[in-house]
């Protein structure tokens, strides 16, 4: 599946338009990111939570980098047959790697269909 970056970026803006404001409100020293290729072995994840999770931080937490979300293009492009597949993969993603950030385990948003 070929997609531009341009196009795939606006996939990502696009799903982040979508989720609930309540939800995105309540991000927290987060920024999300949009990379070509994971570092590390598992070349085919899509998305990445790198972080504190809200249900983690503590009265010690501050003074931190921001949390990163991380969408990966390649990925993606590689598991998808048609543009319309990349929005929808783009969007379980982007909710799946925020609800990491709300502290959401990778067994819950299984058993959710988010997984």
């Amino acid at each position: 599946m070929e997609m531009d970056q341009a196009d795939f970026e606006a996939a990502v803006s696009d799903a982040l338009d979508s989720v609930p404001a309540e939800l995105m409100a309540m991000l927290d020293n987060v920024v999300i990111l949009v990379e070509e290729e994971p570092d590390g072995p598992e070349k085919e994840l899509l998305g990445l939570y790198q972080g504190t999770a809200l249900t983690d931080r503590g009265w010690e937490y501050g003074g931190v980098l921001p949390d990163t979300i991380t969408i990966y293009r390649g990925p993606t492009l590689r598991m998808c047959a048609t543009p319309e597949e990349v929005v929808e993969e783009v969007a379980v993603t982007v909710v799946h790697e925020i609800a990491h950030h709300f502290g959401i385990e990778e067994a819950r948003l299984h058993q959710l269909g988010w997984g």
